[in-house]
């Protein structure tokens, strides 16, 4: 499954805003910058996130978008499902399927909701590994002897 570009460009989003400053606006202008977007059409999806209850939109000088709750209050799905509407896998009602196969559809729609409600815009942000560097070998590697000729 591949995620639209609007759908793309509002996940970018909101991980941005999840890893700003709490209270603080961001600008626009400077989402678009740093999640390399172009500004019109991130306008109009972060408008979209607005009217959704997702984000909170500030005006004036210091204004900009900010989310109207905490991030681990946040939900993928609810990004998702305020940019294209409900996820859900179902085939068209006119196409003659089998009963096992609409079941099928069906469940795979329950598990994507699922997972996508069970992951967070906390989870998505850098800020949780900053404090957690990747571990560091710290014993040598042995070199198998048929590949000790390419090592210089």
């Amino acid at each position: 499954m591949k995620l639209s570009r609007t759908l793309s460009y509002a996940v970018k989003g909101v991980a941005l805003l999840a890893e700003a400053v709490p209270g603080r606006p961001v600008p626009c202008r400077e989402l678009a910058e740093q999640g390399r977007m172009p500004e019109r059409f991130l306008l109009q999806i972060l408008r979209g996130l607005v009217n959704h209850g997702i984000l909170v939109s500030t005006r004036g000088v210091e204004g900009g978008y900010s989310l109207n709750r905490p991030a681990s209050d946040v939900s993928l799905l609810e990004v998702f499902e305020a940019i294209d509407g409900v996820v859900s896998f179902e085939l068209d009602d006119c196409e003659p399927i089998s009963l096992g196969l609409r079941e099928a559809m069906h469940s795979l729609s329950e598990d994507t909701r699922s997972r996508l409600a069970s992951v967070r815009l906390s989870d998505l942000t850098m800020k949780s590994e900053i404090g957690n560097p990747l571990p560091v070998a710290t014993e040598e590697l042995e070199v198998p002897p048929s590949a000790s000729e390419f090592v210089a």
